[in-house]
């Protein structure tokens, strides 16, 4: 079983940045691809990135390629989204998810994630 938290949602103005955090409770977090998902009102919930175990391999959806980075710290049982130019239509709940991976496997499908966090909100005004 593994538990997600993640932080540093909030409110930001458009162009803005925000960096969001995940910690893993488990004592064997790099068996585990990462990933963050992202629901807004109204909206089904889809995929933002993800990061294989070792790191080495990641994927985006178009809609925040270039301007999103995640990364995971493997000492510290941690991954983060950095987000840059921040557009109002990021707005939304953030989800950190985890499943047991093989070597550089990532996928983008929610289905695949077993574990999943309580979410944080990002606002983003115009």
């Amino acid at each position: 079983q593994v538990q997600l938290v993640e932080s540093g949602g909030g409110s930001v103005q458009a162009g803005g940045s925000l960096t969001l955090s995940c910690a893993a409770s488990t004592r064997t977090f790099t068996n585990y691809a990462m990933g963050w998902f992202r629901q807004a009102p109204g909206k089904e919930r889809e995929f933002v990135a993800a990061i294989s175990r070792s790191g080495g391999n990641t994927d985006y959806a178009d809609s925040v390629k270039g301007r999103f980075a995640i990364s995971r710290d493997n000492a510290k049982n941690t991954v983060h989204l950095q987000m840059n130019d921040l557009k109002p239509e990021d707005t939304a709940v953030y989800y950190c998810a985890a499943y047991l991976a093989y070597g550089w496997e990532i996928v983008a499908r929610s289905s695949r994630f077993d574990y999943w966090g309580q979410g944080t909100q990002v606002t983003v005004s115009s």
